[in-house]
């Protein structure tokens, strides 16, 4: 085709495709800046959904109402009654599982994985402690993240420190209200999370991976569509970006590998080394960090149609030996 639509078809194809989003800040940033790129590729004009999830409406913490697919199944049935066209997720939210009549269309690029520290007074994380260990206390640092915990106090643990790791939930501004307010001495959130909103200015440090693995899918959004529309879903496909969708595919069947329970502390980190060698990093610990099981391992990953498939292969076979190490005893309950 010229790209010139035929006249008959015009007004379809201007017609506005509706986008299913999160009713947050950081979920209307994010479904704004895809929003952008559906229009740049398609031409048509992109309207925003705005859909309550049970996870935005419930006070109780993350891992006691089900942690993953929270904020995410309000979404699908939006997409499986036909109200809304495509949706966008934070990738980390999407259950392993694959859901009938619904296809990935497309993972952009991913942003940056790590996770950041809100401090008072600016401070980084080792300074923040350290201060406040000469005033006879511990550092009270806020997440919601059952992983976060697991490796703050692991840590912690190892440099001889004491810190308080304090559950919060609420949106970035209340987060980071905790910090301001004095209730808090930091909190830790998401940098993609940030970074979109434009709040990079008010992190104080960038946790290294070496100290804080992130979560299975972190900094990466995943752009959702029924099966029934190819059309849309191959429209979509041009936002894709195969590396972060190969590397992912490797952090989820780690994930779904290990079965892990809402509550339990996983992370999962790919990335890409020479030569097309995906590397692959996974921990299972316990909350309070006394038990943090590291592994990792690495292999070529063709970029062809498998892809995916070599990549998950990589992940369940990190989950086996991490099974193997007793990786199951520190997760609690695993889902099922």
């Amino acid at each position: 085709m010229n790209g010139q639509p035929l006249t008959d078809q015009a007004p379809a194809a201007t017609a506005a495709l509706r986008l299913g989003t999160r009713r947050s800040a950081l979920a209307m940033a994010q479904s704004g800046m895809v929003a952008r790129e559906v229009t740049r590729v398609t031409g048509r004009p992109v309207e925003l959904v705005e859909i309550t999830t049970y996870g935005d409406t419930s006070k109780e913490a993350l891992a006691q109402i089900g942690g993953t697919g929270v904020f995410v199944s309000a979404l699908r049935d939006a997409l499986l009654e036909r109200r809304i066209d495509f949706a966008v997720h934070s990738l980390k939210d999407l259950p392993t599982a694959e859901p009938e009549g619904l296809v990935l269309a497309a993972v952009p690029a991913r942003e940056d994985v790590r996770d950041a520290l809100v401090a008072r007074e600016g401070l980084a994380l080792g300074e923040l402690v350290e201060k406040l260990a000469g005033a006879g206390r511990a550092a009270r640092i806020g997440t919601g993240s059952p992983r976060r915990m697991a490796q703050l106090n692991a840590w912690a643990r190892g440099r001889g420190a004491q810190i308080e790791t304090v559950a919060i939930r609420g949106n970035v501004d209340t987060r980071i209200g905790f910090v301001s307010s004095g209730e808090l001495d930091a909190v830790v959130l998401a940098t993609a999370g940030l970074n979109r909103l434009g709040r990079a200015a008010e992190i104080t440090e960038h946790l290294d991976p070496e100290l804080m693995v992130p979560a299975p899918g972190q900094g990466a959004l995943a752009i959702e569509c029924t099966t029934a529309d190819a059309e849309l879903a191959a429209a979509l496909s041009a936002l894709d970006h195969a590396p972060t969708r190969v590397a992912v595919a490797a952090e989820r069947a780690l994930l779904a590998t290990l079965e892990a329970g809402c509550s339990a502390p996983v992370a999962a980190l790919a990335t890409w080394g020479h030569e097309y060698e995906l590397q692959l990093e996974g921990v299972v610990g316990t909350v309070d960090g006394a038990t943090l099981l590291k592994m990792s391992a690495n292999g070529p990953i063709v970029l062809d149609e498998t892809a995916e498939q070599q990549a998950a292969a990589l992940g369940r076979a990190l989950a086996a030996r991490l099974l193997d190490a007793g990786a199951a005893a520190l997760m609690g309950e695993r889902a099922r």
